[in-house]
């Protein structure tokens, strides 16, 4: 699983006075490939159960044991 960030955001248009700069104006932001986060194996397991995955939902998703997610999640077999 990984979270993709848009390297440019729209900006919201303001009716503020304008500030005069002595400063060169700025330069175009040179295209470049959005930020990718990569996420743990528990992360993804966490984000997944806050999505009401249930624990062997999680498991399959992920390709891990059920005894793994629980871990993850810590949770406990009680006796």
């Amino acid at each position: 699983m990984s979270l993709t960030i848009p390297s440019s955001f729209p900006t919201a248009s303001h009716d503020a006075p304008s500030v005069s700069s002595t400063a060169p104006p700025a330069q175009p932001a040179a295209e470049s490939a959005p930020y990718v986060v990569k996420l743990t194996e528990a992360e993804q397991a966490y984000q997944l159960s806050l999505q009401d995955q249930t624990v062997p939902q999680i498991a399959d998703k992920l390709s891990v044991t059920v005894a793994a997610v629980n871990s993850y999640l810590g949770i406990t077999n009680s006796s």
